[in-house]
């Protein structure tokens, strides 16, 4: 008896489990959409937006291919990356013909945006359920990366013994941090079955 008290007060609780998630959904959204704002993560996603073939024609030079300082063929972008921290003029300028702050802000505003739809559905169901759809949606873009981007496996760097360790199915930190995606996707789809049930079925 006293378990099924336990069990019935989980339950009711369900609906404060709900707005949790879709409260850690925005927080997660606003702050990740507003960061796109900043240089260093316009910077960061170029590889990931490069690579997409839904994404790169935002980008003027996605596609170019130079030498490096090897004599190896490789995207023009690796050549202007800026490390996390660091501010390099000619890499600015790069970044800003080739349009990847323009593409930034675009980005980071839809998803803000996406973000403040997920947390309406607090009160307002049907918006609810358009903002669980489009967080699949973006998630599912976002898992695409695994297929489309080199830079999220790790590279065979060399060293002083063989490196067996690269390549699938060992990812890169960019490579975990986009995996990560899928429990944002799963998120999506509970919120907006969630919010579907609300429209059918008001209480």
């Amino acid at each position: 008896m006293q378990n099924s008290n336990v069990y019935n007060s989980l339950v009711r609780w369900d609906a404060y489990f709900l707005n949790f998630l879709r409260i850690s959904v925005f927080v997660v959204m606003a702050w990740i959409g507003g960061l796109k704002a900043f240089q260093y993560e316009a910077d960061g996603i170029v590889p990931f937006v490069a690579n997409s073939p839904l994404m790169s024609f935002f980008y003027k030079d996605a596609g170019n291919k130079v030498f490096n300082g090897d004599h190896k063929l490789v995207s023009e972008y690796t050549l202007y990356k800026n490390p996390e921290g660091k501010v390099v003029k000619k890499n600015i300028d790069w970044h800003q013909q080739n349009g990847t702050y323009r593409f930034a802000y675009g980005l980071g505003t839809m998803i803000v945006l996406i973000g403040l739809l997920v947390l309406l559905g607090i009160w307002f169901p049907k918006t609810g359920a358009l903002g669980g759809a489009l967080i699949f949606l973006m998630s599912l873009v976002t898992l695409s990366f695994l297929i489309t981007t080199p830079e999220v496996y790790v590279p065979n760097l060399g060293g002083d013994y063989p490196t067996p360790e690269y390549g699938f199915p060992y990812l890169s930190g960019a490579g975990r941090l986009v995996l990560k995606d899928i429990i944002m996707m799963a998120s999506g789809l509970v919120l907006f079955s969630d919010s579907l049930k609300k429209v059918l079925k008001p209480s």
